[in-house]
Protein backbone atom coordinates (compact mmCIF):
# COMPACT_ATOMS: atom_id res chain seq x y z
CA UNK A 1 0.00 0.00 0.00
CA UNK A 2 1.12 3.65 -0.62
CA UNK A 3 0.72 6.94 1.69
CA UNK A 4 0.69 9.78 -0.45
CA UNK A 5 1.95 13.12 0.61
CA UNK A 6 0.56 16.00 -0.89
CA UNK A 7 2.83 19.40 -0.29
CA UNK A 8 1.60 22.94 -1.74
CA UNK A 9 4.10 24.78 -1.67
CA UNK A 10 4.34 28.66 -2.39
CA UNK A 11 8.06 30.96 -1.43
CA UNK A 12 9.42 27.65 0.56
CA UNK A 13 12.68 28.07 -1.10
CA UNK A 14 14.40 28.27 2.25
CA UNK A 15 13.21 25.23 3.62
CA UNK A 16 11.33 22.91 1.38
CA UNK A 17 14.82 20.93 1.16
CA UNK A 18 14.67 20.37 4.92
CA UNK A 19 11.32 19.10 5.12
CA UNK A 20 11.49 16.74 2.31
CA UNK A 21 14.54 15.47 3.89
CA UNK A 22 12.47 14.79 7.15
CA UNK A 23 9.72 12.77 4.52
CA UNK A 24 12.30 10.69 3.48
CA UNK A 25 13.65 9.29 6.44
CA UNK A 26 10.13 8.19 8.06
CA UNK A 27 9.95 4.72 8.29
CA UNK A 28 6.51 4.22 7.22
CA UNK A 29 4.66 1.11 9.62
CA UNK A 30 3.18 -1.94 7.21
CA UNK A 31 6.24 -1.04 4.89
CA UNK A 32 3.99 1.70 3.09
CA UNK A 33 5.21 3.49 -0.03
CA UNK A 34 5.56 6.92 -0.09
CA UNK A 35 4.40 9.06 -3.40
CA UNK A 36 5.65 12.98 -2.45
CA UNK A 37 3.52 15.38 -4.41
CA UNK A 38 4.95 18.72 -4.67
CA UNK A 39 2.19 21.46 -6.13
CA UNK A 40 4.20 24.47 -7.07
CA UNK A 41 2.06 27.36 -6.55
CA UNK A 42 3.67 29.71 -9.27
CA UNK A 43 5.95 30.51 -6.62
CA UNK A 44 7.94 33.63 -7.07
CA UNK A 45 11.31 32.77 -5.51
CA UNK A 46 13.34 30.18 -6.14
CA UNK A 47 10.99 27.47 -4.93
CA UNK A 48 10.65 25.74 -8.11
CA UNK A 49 14.27 25.33 -9.20
CA UNK A 50 14.97 24.10 -5.61
CA UNK A 51 12.41 21.92 -5.77
CA UNK A 52 14.07 20.60 -9.66
CA UNK A 53 17.16 20.28 -7.67
CA UNK A 54 16.15 18.45 -5.09
CA UNK A 55 14.07 16.02 -7.40
CA UNK A 56 17.09 15.45 -9.77
CA UNK A 57 19.22 14.75 -7.09
CA UNK A 58 17.04 11.97 -5.63
CA UNK A 59 16.61 10.62 -9.01
CA UNK A 60 20.77 10.12 -9.43
CA UNK A 61 20.04 7.80 -6.04
CA UNK A 62 16.68 6.84 -5.35
CA UNK A 63 15.34 5.47 -2.48
CA UNK A 64 13.09 1.99 -3.13
CA UNK A 65 9.66 2.52 -2.34
CA UNK A 66 9.55 6.45 -3.14
CA UNK A 67 9.06 8.76 -5.87
CA UNK A 68 8.13 11.77 -6.32
CA UNK A 69 5.01 14.06 -8.73
CA UNK A 70 5.73 17.52 -8.95
CA UNK A 71 2.77 19.66 -10.60
CA UNK A 72 3.45 23.64 -11.51
CA UNK A 73 -0.12 25.64 -11.03
CA UNK A 74 0.60 28.47 -13.99
CA UNK A 75 -0.99 31.08 -12.01
CA UNK A 76 -0.84 31.27 -7.94
CA UNK A 77 -4.84 29.95 -6.71
CA UNK A 78 -3.73 29.44 -2.99
CA UNK A 79 -3.38 26.43 -0.75
CA UNK A 80 -7.24 25.11 -1.34
CA UNK A 81 -6.24 24.48 -5.10
CA UNK A 82 -2.91 23.06 -4.69
CA UNK A 83 -4.13 20.65 -2.24
CA UNK A 84 -7.49 19.88 -4.88
CA UNK A 85 -4.75 19.36 -7.93
CA UNK A 86 -2.42 16.98 -5.27
CA UNK A 87 -5.53 14.97 -4.50
CA UNK A 88 -6.51 14.72 -8.06
CA UNK A 89 -2.79 13.40 -8.88
CA UNK A 90 -2.78 11.43 -5.72
CA UNK A 91 -2.65 7.24 -6.47
CA UNK A 92 -1.68 6.31 -3.10
CA UNK A 93 -4.36 4.21 -0.87
CA UNK A 94 -3.75 7.06 1.82
CA UNK A 95 -3.42 10.91 1.82
CA UNK A 96 -1.96 13.21 3.91
CA UNK A 97 -1.51 16.86 3.99
CA UNK A 98 2.01 18.20 4.20
CA UNK A 99 2.53 21.75 5.02
CA UNK A 100 6.17 22.59 3.45
CA UNK A 101 7.55 24.81 6.12
CA UNK A 102 9.16 22.99 9.63
CA UNK A 103 5.73 23.40 12.12
CA UNK A 104 4.76 19.74 11.67
CA UNK A 105 7.13 16.89 12.47
CA UNK A 106 6.19 13.64 9.76
CA UNK A 107 8.25 11.60 11.99
CA UNK A 108 3.84 11.42 13.34
CA UNK A 109 2.91 10.00 10.37
CA UNK A 110 2.54 6.61 11.95
CA UNK A 111 1.13 8.05 14.58
CA UNK A 112 -2.17 8.98 12.32
CA UNK A 113 -1.84 5.84 10.01
CA UNK A 114 -2.32 3.46 12.86
CA UNK A 115 -6.11 4.51 13.51
CA UNK A 116 -6.83 4.00 9.79
CA UNK A 117 -4.60 1.30 8.99
CA UNK A 118 -6.31 -0.70 12.50
CA UNK A 119 -9.58 0.16 10.62
CA UNK A 120 -10.82 2.53 13.56
CA UNK A 121 -10.79 5.19 11.43
CA UNK A 122 -11.47 6.99 7.48
CA UNK A 123 -9.88 10.32 8.56
CA UNK A 124 -7.51 11.25 11.32
CA UNK A 125 -6.79 14.59 12.20
CA UNK A 126 -3.43 15.60 14.42
CA UNK A 127 -4.19 17.85 17.19
CA UNK A 128 -2.12 20.22 18.18
CA UNK A 129 -4.05 20.36 21.30
CA UNK A 130 -3.93 17.00 22.55
CA UNK A 131 -1.54 14.80 24.38
CA UNK A 132 2.25 15.65 25.75
CA UNK A 133 3.95 16.55 22.14
CA UNK A 134 6.17 19.46 22.36
CA UNK A 135 4.45 22.85 21.47
CA UNK A 136 6.27 26.16 20.59
CA UNK A 137 4.93 28.97 22.24
CA UNK A 138 4.31 32.41 20.26
CA UNK A 139 0.86 33.62 19.79
CA UNK A 140 -1.75 33.99 22.51
CA UNK A 141 -4.44 35.65 20.11
CA UNK A 142 -3.87 32.47 17.19
CA UNK A 143 -4.32 29.90 19.92
CA UNK A 144 -7.33 31.34 20.97
CA UNK A 145 -8.75 31.67 17.57
CA UNK A 146 -8.23 28.60 16.05
CA UNK A 147 -9.81 27.22 19.28
CA UNK A 148 -12.76 29.20 19.24
CA UNK A 149 -13.19 28.83 15.22
CA UNK A 150 -12.97 24.79 16.04
CA UNK A 151 -15.99 24.82 18.72
CA UNK A 152 -17.88 27.27 16.40
CA UNK A 153 -16.92 24.23 13.60
CA UNK A 154 -18.31 22.28 15.96
CA UNK A 155 -21.33 23.58 16.69
CA UNK A 156 -22.39 22.99 12.62
CA UNK A 157 -21.00 19.09 12.57
CA UNK A 158 -21.55 17.83 15.81
CA UNK A 159 -18.61 16.74 16.29
CA UNK A 160 -16.12 17.26 19.15
CA UNK A 161 -12.48 18.22 16.82
CA UNK A 162 -9.85 19.93 18.91
CA UNK A 163 -8.14 20.97 16.17
CA UNK A 164 -10.10 22.05 12.87
CA UNK A 165 -7.35 24.19 11.45
CA UNK A 166 -4.70 21.68 11.79
CA UNK A 167 -2.42 21.07 8.79
CA UNK A 168 -2.09 17.29 9.08
CA UNK A 169 -5.01 15.66 7.94
CA UNK A 170 -4.80 11.78 6.85
CA UNK A 171 -8.09 10.28 4.49
CA UNK A 172 -8.47 7.32 2.72
CA UNK A 173 -8.06 8.31 -0.67
CA UNK A 174 -11.80 7.18 -1.99
CA UNK A 175 -13.14 9.36 0.59
CA UNK A 176 -11.44 12.73 -0.18
CA UNK A 177 -11.39 12.03 -3.89
CA UNK A 178 -14.93 11.88 -4.09
CA UNK A 179 -15.46 15.24 -2.22
CA UNK A 180 -16.53 18.39 -3.99
CA UNK A 181 -14.12 21.11 -3.23
CA UNK A 182 -14.74 25.26 -3.98
CA UNK A 183 -11.82 26.82 -1.78
CA UNK A 184 -9.08 27.35 -3.49
CA UNK A 185 -7.36 29.62 0.37
CA UNK A 186 -7.24 28.99 3.58
CA UNK A 187 -11.27 27.85 3.70
CA UNK A 188 -10.05 24.79 2.59
CA UNK A 189 -10.08 23.39 6.81
CA UNK A 190 -13.70 24.44 7.48
CA UNK A 191 -15.05 23.00 3.98
CA UNK A 192 -13.73 19.82 4.44
CA UNK A 193 -14.63 19.38 7.50
CA UNK A 194 -17.77 20.45 7.22
CA UNK A 195 -18.00 17.97 3.72
CA UNK A 196 -16.90 15.21 6.10
CA UNK A 197 -19.31 15.39 8.65
CA UNK A 198 -22.19 14.87 6.05
CA UNK A 199 -21.08 11.74 5.19
CA UNK A 200 -22.86 8.96 6.67
CA UNK A 201 -21.28 6.35 8.64
CA UNK A 202 -17.80 8.14 8.39
CA UNK A 203 -15.16 7.70 11.31
CA UNK A 204 -12.83 10.79 12.22
CA UNK A 205 -10.17 10.47 15.10
CA UNK A 206 -7.80 12.71 16.39
CA UNK A 207 -4.22 11.88 17.60
CA UNK A 208 -2.23 14.62 19.37
CA UNK A 209 0.90 15.92 17.28
CA UNK A 210 3.92 18.11 18.09
CA UNK A 211 4.09 21.84 16.82
CA UNK A 212 6.61 23.97 15.80
CA UNK A 213 5.18 26.90 14.71
CA UNK A 214 6.83 29.77 13.13
CA UNK A 215 6.78 33.93 13.21
CA UNK A 216 5.71 36.04 10.48
CA UNK A 217 9.32 37.28 10.32
CA UNK A 218 9.94 33.47 9.56
CA UNK A 219 7.62 32.97 6.57
CA UNK A 220 4.19 32.30 8.37
CA UNK A 221 1.13 33.45 5.85
CA UNK A 222 -2.40 32.97 7.97
CA UNK A 223 -3.41 35.94 9.31
CA UNK A 224 -7.10 37.31 10.71
CA UNK A 225 -8.67 38.08 7.80
CA UNK A 226 -8.15 33.72 7.11
CA UNK A 227 -10.18 33.60 10.33
CA UNK A 228 -12.47 35.74 8.96
CA UNK A 229 -13.11 33.93 5.84
CA UNK A 230 -13.24 30.45 7.72
CA UNK A 231 -16.23 31.58 9.45
CA UNK A 232 -17.61 32.57 6.43
CA UNK A 233 -17.29 28.86 5.43
CA UNK A 234 -18.74 27.22 8.21
CA UNK A 235 -21.34 29.28 7.59
CA UNK A 236 -21.79 28.80 4.16
CA UNK A 237 -20.93 25.12 3.65
CA UNK A 238 -23.53 24.39 6.20
CA UNK A 239 -26.20 26.77 4.78
CA UNK A 240 -25.69 28.05 1.35
CA UNK A 241 -24.01 25.47 -0.65
CA UNK A 242 -24.67 22.06 0.18
CA UNK A 243 -23.74 20.23 -2.63
CA UNK A 244 -20.55 18.09 -1.24
CA UNK A 245 -19.99 14.96 -3.37
CA UNK A 246 -18.20 15.24 -6.93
Amino acid sequence: MKLSIVIPVYNEEKTIHLILDKILEVNLINQLEKEIILVNDCSTDGSKEALMRYIDNFNSNPQPGVEFKFVEQEVNKGKGAALHRGFDEATGDFIIVQDADLEYDPQEYNLLLQPILDDHADVVYGSRYRGGKPHRILFFWHSIGNKWLTKFSNMFTNLNLTDMETCYKLFKAEIVKKIYFKENRFGFEPEVTQKLARMKGIRIYEVGISYYGRTFEEGKKIGWKDGMRAIYCILKYKYFSRRYLK
